[in-house]
């Protein structure tokens, strides 16, 4: 019995084995370095057997999802001023998965059309003079996108305590103020951090409301994943709902509350009450809709006012910084841009076609000492905020379904400041209000939020196809830490090791 048994268990540990490298072999993942420097590549551009797109990330890694790591499958590999690479997936593992690109003949310092260097000034008003014509894509349109958010919240100091209640007794203020005082300690030791992927496919045509232009958008989520602590907060929705669950898990649900901070009141009534299930219908799904129709509008390179350095180029300085060319051969100039007014705000590279004068890409970043948005009443209020950090990078391709282009990726880190130091109270609402909690918050810190957004594959459809699809309310998937088979069979961003090191923590 016992040599049978010891068959039986290596035969299943064979088995067990097999199956395992067989899984693994199916996930190719690749990087892409510079052929002579070695250099990473981020963002280069991989079409998956002429149907899919996907891009290298910052640290010039991508994986293939596991329907497209056969190795008949043929990826072209594609960057601006490189000469584009064919390669089938079976001679990339004997590549061990490293694709080297060549920088192309031309060199950047060394091209110019004529004798004098082009004009980037009138370069980038030919730029502005052709944006309708090369964004502004009108038709129906099915888009299969990966979004990542990516959040950090960063306390260096946080005090909070309740100074009154009428409400709670002497030892139930102290046990309250102890746990207050445990998880501000545990967010200052383990700052929260967050991780937020879905891959859905987007509707959307131009259309009108009450003879006003508007977008309609309809949403399908496939998949959603978030990777956090539940130990600790990482958002503000999380940190609320701590806060509520500590303080004011002692109030009475059936009464209701006004905050006041200060010398402002709110005039909104907060109930602790349930919510009306009727409220959190399609919960999710709406405010993930919400968030990609705001970042797609923040990103319209036509009228979004971060990118005015494209659309109001009077507001910069430009200048002519050589040549190259595309994938498809085109001619490509490389202009860079700095602030020229006080408006102005960045500064960084653009590569336009010199055909049909197109952004195909730009990487800016906020100049040193500016801010992005900032409020300071520190003095008066104790309030101060700023978004003092801001860097992105913009992909463009052309418009697989009609003419013009498309954005096919996107990326926007930003940086925020915040100094808040008040006094808060919790009035009833009752005859004669009363002061029910009253606490004092001070809190100083920084947070930090990437978001990526990838155009996978774009597919037209129609209007009437959108007007009547149904949207579906969905879940994420809870994970605690990375798993690099979640996402084996669909396309998506390669994470970096940021996220892929990120562990829970107790």
């Amino acid at each position: 019995m016992k040599g049978i048994f010891t068959q039986k268990a290596l035969f299943k540990s064979l088995f067990f084995l097999v199956f395992f490298q067989s899984g693994i072999a199916q996930n190719i993942t690749g990087k892409i370095t510079d052929s002579k420097t070695g250099e990473i590549i981020p963002y280069a551009n991989i079409q998956v057997n002429s149907s899919e797109s996907i891009i290298s990330n910052a640290e010039g890694y991508f994986t293939l999802a596991e329907k497209n790591s056969s190795d008949e499958t043929l990826l072209i590999i594609s960057y601006l001023g490189y000469v584009p690479l064919q390669i089938s997936v079976a001679d990339l593992k004997k590549v061990q998965n490293n694709i080297k690109l060549t920088q192309g003949i031309v060199e950047l310092d060394d091209v110019d059309i004529s004798n004098e260097k082009p004009d980037a000034a009138k370069i980038m008003a030919k730029v502005k003079e052709n944006l309708n014509k090369n964004y502004k894509n009108t038709q129906a349109k099915k888009d299969l996108i990966f979004v990542r958010h990516s959040s950090s919240f960063n306390p260096k100091k946080f005090d909070f305590e309740i100074d009154k209640s009428t409400v709670l007794s002497a030892k139930a203020l102290k046990k309250t103020n102890d746990e207050l005082n445990t998880f501000t300690k545990l967010l200052i030791a383990h700052p929260p951090q967050q991780f937020t992927d879905y891959l859905c496919n987007y509707y959307t045509i131009d259309t009108k409301k009450e003879d006003k232009p508007t977008v309609l958008s309809k949403l399908e989520v496939l998949k959603a994943t978030i990777l956090k602590n539940e130990n600790r907060s990482a958002s503000l929705d999380d940190l609320e709902k701590k806060f509520t669950d500590i303080i004011l898990h002692n109030l009475d649900t059936t009464k209701y509350y006004r905050v006041k901070s200060g010398l402002f009141g709110s005039h909104d009534t907060i109930s602790l009450g349930n919510k009306k299930k009727g409220k959190e219908k399609k919960k999710q799904l709406n405010s993930s809709k919400a968030y990609l129709d705001n970042y797609i509008r923040r990103n319209n390179i036509i009228d979004a006012k971060r990118l005015n350095f494209i659309n109001k180029p009077e507001m910069y300085d430009y200048s002519y910084e050589g040549a190259t060319y595309s994938s498809e051969n085109k001619f490509v100039y490389v202009i860079s841009f700095k602030p020229r007014k006080s408006k102005a705000k960045y500064s960084g590279k653009i590569y336009v076609s010199e055909d049909d004068y197109a952004v195909l890409r730009t990487d800016y970043t906020l100049e040193e000492g500016e801010k992005e948005a900032s409020f300071n009443m520190k003095l008066l209020l104790g309030v101060k905020f700023s978004v003092n950090q801001s860097k992105g990078t913009l992909i463009y391709k052309e418009n697989p379904i009609g003419e013009g282009y498309c954005m096919q990726y996107a990326s926007l880190e930003t940086g925020q400041y915040f100094y808040f130091n008040r006094p808060i109270k919790f009035i009833e609402l009752a005859k004669g209000e009363k002061d029910v909690v009253k606490f004092d918050l001070k809190i100083e810190g920084s947070s930090k939020d990437k978001n990526e957004f990838m155009n996978i594959k774009r597919e037209e459809t129609s209007k009437a196809t959108i007007e009547n699809f149904k949207e579906e309310d969905f879940k994420f998937i809870n994970i605690k830490k990375y798993d690099p088979t979640i996402w084996k069979n669909y396309s998506a961003i390669e994470p970096l090791q940021e996220m892929k090191q990120f562990k829970e923590v107790n």
